[in-house]
């Protein structure tokens, strides 16, 4: 079934010079629906009501004109006078849509009919940049109690479930007749600028450039289109999606995604940035107490929530309990079901370089979730193994479980291992990624350093590994061998490892 909604997506556009703003717009018209002129980003001596209608007749595509105070996530300070002002000035453009903040529409319904705008031509909007919302069904009665066509509400995620709220919104929209307009803000909204326009949002808003985006989260035009195929979504599309915190650094979208496109099956893969995970599996994900009404069929699981989630589902594999994590959900039959795919994907990549790992000296640098992955992997493949952690009590309780020797990390000595392997985010993208594990100093003598950070590909633990004469091995290939098994298990289809 294909959905009965039309797909748009809206560039929006902010220069300072009307001249800059019509070179940007004649690249955004190549891939966008609708284009969004943002003119409170104009130079002051720049905003000529002649410049504006001119602007819009150059450009073959359907214009929203906005005008937005600094307040409400605009560019420049504006009274509600200067407001009224200028859109009493432009009402008269053939902009196909105006743009207007509801305190605004609150002064225009007051004023003489031919006065007013063209209600049918207006997107009476709400922002809020502060946080979630106490109320969004009262916003939505206040912004539809007005004459204006189209209705828009912006609020910024403090977590994934302030999506819920939006998702019903869409919903109660679709019943009603309304032409909605609804957005989570940050990296924890991604999800209702992917699927929005599927619930039925009138739009979804996206960036020319990762460096053009007017609002948190905005993704790029590139990224809804080429990557998560915005315009193929429909109410049957099925759902995956990557549970950690954070995520958007993650490739793993754009491996699934292209897998979905390979074998032709209608698939979407999203970030979800989950702070509350209890919260989340009860409100989002369990089909007996799930709020929303969407295809989900699968999860990836990363740092921090392998461990916590096994809490929250109906059956566990037998080597997944072993290990003590989960980094894979397939929902069946309305139930939850949790496997681990770190364990094949981290030795495959290692047999291939180092052979057989019987008696094989292993170092294993930490104590989480991949920890206990790699060591249940390591000694089923009859390695010895010594772990090494900065947190000493979860390192000796995983050592304990695991039966192998523990070290302290501060003063650890590497050589004479054959591999070492990191399984700690030091080195990752963000706020990790001036950090290391360990020094060339520490890791002179040990033949192999496996790093499962995949984001950087080239780690300062890597380029001290080199420095101390071993051989690397990053953790991309880690990252796509265990994407293969992951995809396997919610579609039932082989992927090659050219494409995942």
């Amino acid at each position: 079934m294909t959905s009965d909604h039309e797909i748009r997506v809206c560039v929006p556009l902010n220069e300072k010079s009307f001249s800059a703003l019509t070179a940007a717009a004649k690249s955004a018209s190549h891939v966008a629906d609708i284009i969004e002129f943002r003119l409170d980003g104009l130079d002051p001596n720049e905003l000529s009501d002649t410049k504006v209608n001119d602007l819009v007749h150059a450009i073959q595509k359907s214009i929203i004109l906005t005008y937005r105070p600094r307040e409400q996530g605009g560019y420049r300070s504006l009274t509600i006078q200067d407001r009224m002002s200028f859109w009493q000035r432009n009402f008269k453009s053939d902009a196909a849509f105006f743009d207007i903040e509801l305190d605004l529409v609150h002064n225009l319904v007051h004023l003489d009919s031919e006065n007013q705008p063209d209600w049918s031509r207006v997107i009476c909007s709400f922002h809020d940049f502060n946080g979630s919302v106490a109320n969004l069904e009262a916003v939505y009665e206040e912004l539809a109690f007005t004459p204006a066509r189209i209705l828009k509400i912006a609020v910024t995620a403090t977590d994934i479930l302030d999506c819920v709220d939006v998702f019903k919104l869409n919903e109660r929209a679709r019943r009603e007749g309304r032409e909605l307009i609804a957005i989570v803000m940050g990296d924890a909204g991604v999800a209702t600028r992917v699927l929005g326009p599927s619930y039925g949002s009138f739009l979804t808003y996206a960036a020319l450039k990762p460096a053009t985006g007017t609002a948190p989260g905005q993704l790029t035009t590139d990224d809804l289109k080429s990557v998560y195929r915005i315009h193929e979504i429909d109410n049957e599309t099925m759902i995956t999606g990557l549970v950690g915190r954070p995520v958007m650094h993650s490739v793993s979208p754009h491996m699934h995604n292209a897998a979905f496109q390979a074998v032709h099956i209608n698939g979407v893969y999203l970030p979800f940035d989950v702070r509350n995970v209890e919260q989340f599996f009860k409100r989002m994900v369990h089909p007996r107490t799930r709020e929303l009404n969407w295809n989900l069929r699968g999860l990836s699981v990363t740092a921090p929530h392998k461990v916590e989630v096994m809490n929250y589902l109906d059956w566990i594999d037998p080597s997944a309990k072993a290990i003590g994590a989960v980094n894979t959900i397939v929902l069946e039959n309305e139930q939850l079901l949790g496997y681990n795919t770190d364990c094949e994907g981290l030795v495959e990549p290692l047999l291939k370089r180092v052979g057989a790992l019987d008696d094989a000296r292993v170092a294993v640098i930490g104590a989480g979730g991949a920890a206990n992955a790699a060591v249940y992997a390591l000694r089923e493949q009859k390695a010895e193994v010594t772990l090494y952690a900065r947190d000493e009590s979860k390192g000796r309780i995983l050592a304990e479980r695991f039966n192998i020797l523990y070290e302290a990390l501060s003063n650890a000595n590497f050589a004479g291992k054959d591999v070492v392997i990191n399984t700690t985010p030091l080195g990752s993208f963000g706020d990790h990624i001036n950090e290391t594990p360990a020094t060339s100093q520490q890791l002179r003598g040990s033949r192999l350093v496996y790093d499962l950070v995949y984001n950087p590909t080239e780690t300062l633990l890597l380029r001290e590994a080199r420095d101390a004469g071993c051989e690397t091995l990053g953790g991309l290939e880690m990252l796509v061998a265990q994407a293969r098994q992951q995809f396997k298990f919610w579609t039932q289809s082989n992927v090659s490892s050219e494409l995942i």
